[in-house]
């Protein structure tokens, strides 16, 4: 009986070790083809703003393209900035260089229901991060 529990054993740790690297892999693969990428959020914000302000073909690649732009440098930004006030510093000019680009693609009134978003969602944002403080610090809400 004690030699069948030590095989049982022997070969379910086999078996999980030559699994191991398939997940490994499988999670590495699933990661790069995911949006996380920057063509992928570049395409996901494109697919947004296309549905919220009813973008034609011709406006939906133009977006996507300065999306994927401003997503590249935004990698750069991440990845060799190691101070967070330039870091944050150099995001926030991306992000103005986004909007003025847009200006150039967006219809006037497009363009306006574009910045009432971003600011609806800053505002969002802004209410969600003071609530967490509050809650971190045990103030009522």
């Amino acid at each position: 009986m004690k030699k069948f529990t030590v095989f049982a054993i022997l070969l379910l740790s086999s078996c999980a070790i030559s699994l191991a690297p398939a997940a490994a892999q499988q999670k590495d693969s699933t990661a790069s083809r995911g949006r996380w990428t920057a063509e992928g959020r570049a395409d996901k914000m494109t697919d947004k703003i296309s549905r919220e302000l009813k973008l034609s073909k011709a406006q939906t690649k133009e977006i996507y393209a300065i999306n994927l732009d401003i997503e590249k440098k935004s990698e750069q930004v991440k990845f060799t900035k190691r101070d967070n006030s330039k870091a944050l510093s150099e995001m926030n000019k991306l992000n103005n260089e986004r909007n003025q680009r847009f200006k150039t693609v967006l219809t006037a009134a497009q363009y306006k229901k574009w910045t009432d978003w971003t600011l609806n969602k800053q505002d969002h944002l802004e209410a969600k991060i003071e609530k967490k403080r509050l809650k971190k610090e045990g103030q009522p809400h």
